[in-house]
């Protein structure tokens, strides 16, 4: 499975929109799209704040 599908699967099942992480990580909706999407790859501190935000830990990405 990949980072964009983990990453939406986990931001569903917190119940987030992408648009409500877009916000909860200072960033914009496409890019949430886009990682989502595997267009982007996201640095890595942008996949600790998200583990952080869908309270996941970084070994489940």
């Amino acid at each position: 499975m990949s980072l964009g599908t983990k990453i939406r699967k986990a931001r569903t099942k917190a119940g987030l929109t992408q648009e409500n992480l877009a916000r909860k990580l200072d960033v914009t909706t496409q890019t949430i799209y886009k990682i989502e999407k595997d267009k982007n790859v996201p640095s890595f501190e942008l996949v600790k704040k998200i583990a952080k935000v869908l309270k996941i830990s970084l070994d489940s990405l």
